[in-house]
């Protein structure tokens, strides 16, 4: 069952735009939002069909919300994907690879606008050291833009990184960076071994110590460890649950019983994580 409408995605499974038949299981696998791929996972000369049969998608409303990874701005396909989708009645946001400065995003916002009249949500991906150096400016780029992440892959070759944690630094910029900008936070990048759950799991921590929000998946196996990493434990719960109602029974800043601190930072940090977990009720 997906989350309600006005609660964060937590999960978002990507599937390639050339293979319909994966898009449909996609759509039924429990992801917050199903994410078709028109870049990486397509290849050049199957470029043209997975634009056609992704528009023959969105013709009708999905039964999850559905965005589309089109081509880097610099590819000879951007064009033609730009002219397709975005007027069509299923999608729900644009994701933009590979963006490095916000006229990508400005341009993008427009030409959707002039196709729809109105704003197509976008998502900007920043995916090498020159898009993660100017991550505020993106960030605030458009109000169009609803959000960014990382695209760990790409710039981890861009970065010559090798070990996992050389790239904390860009995440935390981005998480920093979104939060400056009034958007969400970001979800996770993928991670890639579809085998190692437990890794995954680990990952899914980390990434919640560091102010993410959810997680991009690449098989429907993913989805469970990333929604049970998200989502707030029982004890998490019931503390949320105690700082409400202490707050409701006195003003300002107060102590509960065990001796924990509570302001109203610590009420809105609890109003969110009940927010969280009646996402799915």
């Amino acid at each position: 069952m997906s989350a309600g409408p006005g609660f964060p995605p937590l999960t978002l499974l990507y599937a390639p735009g050339d293979r319909p038949e994966v898009v449909g299981k996609a759509l039924r696998s429990g992801a917050d939002v199903v994410l078709i791929d028109l870049e990486d996972a397509v290849a050049p000369d199957r470029k043209d069909y997975a634009r056609a049969a992704t528009a023959e998608r969105l013709s009708e409303h999905p039964p999850v919300p559905i965005h589309v990874r089109v081509n880097a701005l610099d590819s000879p396909w951007a064009d033609a994907d730009l002219a397709a989708l975005p007027a069509l009645p299923g999608l729900s946001g644009l994701r933009l690879p590979k963006v490095t400065s916000p006229s990508d995003v400005v341009q993008v916002a427009r030409r959707a606008a002039r196709a729809t009249g109105g704003a197509v949500p976008l998502y900007a991906l920043l995916e090498t050291a020159l898009g993660v150096e100017r991550a505020y400016t993106i960030a605030s780029a458009h109000p169009a833009l609803r959000g960014i992440a990382l695209g760990e892959a790409d710039l981890r070759a861009d970065l010559g990184v090798r070990e996992d944690a050389g790239l904390d630094w860009s995440r935390a910029r981005v998480v920093v960076a979104a939060r400056a900008a009034a958007l969400p936070p970001p979800a996770q990048s993928i991670y890639p071994d579809i085998r190692d759950l437990q890794g995954l799991a680990a990952s899914c921590a980390h990434g919640r110590t560091l102010g993410f929000l959810g997680r991009a998946a690449i098989h429907p196996r993913q989805l469970p460890v990333i929604e049970r990493a998200y989502a707030p434990t029982t004890e998490e719960i019931s503390w949320a649950e105690e700082v409400l109602k202490a707050a409701a029974r006195e003003a300002g800043a107060l102590a509960l019983p065990d001796g924990r601190f509570v302001d109203t930072a610590v009420v809105r940090e609890a109003h969110t994580t009940l927010s969280l977990a009646r996402r799915r009720r």
